[in-house]
């Protein structure tokens, strides 16, 4: 894949890694309707929910997600989603394209607890990913509440 090692996406994943940077997501679309650049379309500190709204129906996209969410009481937790987005009217050999090229997004975003396959929007659910985030990471501090 090419464009990974690119300076724009090395910082903007610096940035979502960062606990003194507000940016907690950045999106990678393809540079083109063909071939495997990527390109950083976009980051912000919204969370999933600004995410959503980036999210093209017309395209494969990955996303590099910051999580926060209560630990219980006292703590919260700090996780790291890796999303791999197909929209509907993504053309057919793009989408078969995706499981291939993702290993190299995998590699080049690595440190992440998850990964979300995501079709629509639902699939990006807060609530939802907090769950998964919670039953990856082994310890269930909220008495199985989710």
């Amino acid at each position: 894949m090419s464009g990974l090692d690119s300076p724009d996406i090395s910082a903007a994943y610096d940035a979502v890694r960062s606990d003194k940077d507000a940016t907690n997501w950045l999106l990678l679309s393809y540079a083109g309707a063909v071939g495997d650049k990527l390109v950083l379309s976009g980051t912000g500190t919204g969370g999933l929910e600004e995410l959503g709204a980036k999210l093209d129906d017309s395209q494969a996209q990955y996303a590099y997600v910051r999580v926060e969410y209560a630990n219980d009481t006292e703590s919260t937790r700090v996780k790291f989603v890796l999303l791999i987005w197909i929209g509907e009217g993504t053309k057919v050999m793009r989408k078969a394209r995706v499981s291939i090229e993702s290993g190299a997004v995998k590699r080049a975003l690595s440190h992440h607890s998850i990964s979300v396959d995501a079709r629509d929007r639902s699939d990006i659910d807060q609530k939802e990913i907090v769950a998964r985030l919670r039953r990856a990471g082994g310890a269930d501090y909220n008495g199985g509440r989710g």
